[in-house]
């Protein structure tokens, strides 16, 4: 693992959260974190998760969680060529994490959807 030097621990701010935003954060990173959770992917089952995703960004996005040490890339030597990303034990350890942030955003989804029914109730 190399990180960049963005990736020093609470640079700016002397708060570990911002060591850990600088490494999951980006639109996708958890994302796929998450995906990866249930088990090794190939990228173009990854772009079919993330439809919203381009190619481009998909690459740069895992080329950093390897960077990081997060996920590893494996190449195999076949034709067409095929790459296989999982995560790596380092990266396991953000599971609970990426649950919590899962069940956090189904309670926001649901507080989202009870505001938006209140309206659509008021308006009527």
């Amino acid at each position: 693992m190399t990180p960049s030097a963005k990736t020093k621990p609470s640079a700016k701010t002397g708060c570990s959260v911002e060591a850990a935003l600088v490494v999951l954060g980006g639109r996708w990173k958890a994302v796929v974190l998450f995906w990866l959770l249930r088990g090794k992917r190939r990228f173009g089952e990854l772009r079919r998760q993330l439809p919203s995703c381009s190619a481009r960004v998909l690459t740069l996005q895992l080329r950093e969680l390897e960077r990081d040490g997060l996920i590893k890339r494996t190449v195999f030597a076949e034709v067409p060529p095929r790459v296989e990303y999982e995560l790596t034990a380092f990266g396991r350890t953000v599971e609970p994490v990426l649950v919590g942030l899962k069940e956090w955003g189904e309670r926001y989804e649901r507080r989202l959807n009870a505001v938006a029914q209140k309206r659509v109730s008021s308006a009527v």
